[in-house]
């Protein structure tokens, strides 16, 4: 696996004009660890689908707002700027909706320890 690293930079920074999809930028990926920033511009995941990921997840809303919903949890989750949620690995989980207003940006942690490399999407 090669190792990714942006030695610097600002969240904030060269934000993507709206569009159908969401930007992912990895900040590093590295053996068993990868730290991404994701700018979401309304997106949702589509009807039906659920992430079933073999690591865990933590994921934070730097700015802007959404929704999450969990398959175990009758009820959605709205996370707002500073919300952060741990997703162990296979917690089905979605994205139910994201501000269309303004861009949320979320930080994600993918990790597994047991792993010898970073996982890969």
């Amino acid at each position: 696996m090669d190792v990714v690293m942006r030695t610097s930079g600002n969240l904030f920074g060269d934000l993507p004009l709206p569009s159908q999809d969401e930007e992912i930028v990895a900040l590093l990926s590295a053996p068993g660890v990868r730290i991404e920033r994701i700018v979401s511009t309304g997106q949702a995941s589509p009807p039906d689908f659920w992430y079933d990921q073999d690591w865990a997840e933590w994921v934070m809303v730097v700015s802007g707002a959404a929704q999450m919903r969990f398959e175990a949890e009758p009820e959605f989750r709205r996370m707002e700027a500073g919300d952060y949620l741990l997703i162990p690995a296979h917690c089905r989980h979605r994205v139910e909706w994201t501000d269309p207003s303004v861009p949320t940006i979320w930080l994600a942690i993918h990790f597994d320890q047991g792993r010898a490399e970073a996982p890969t999407i």
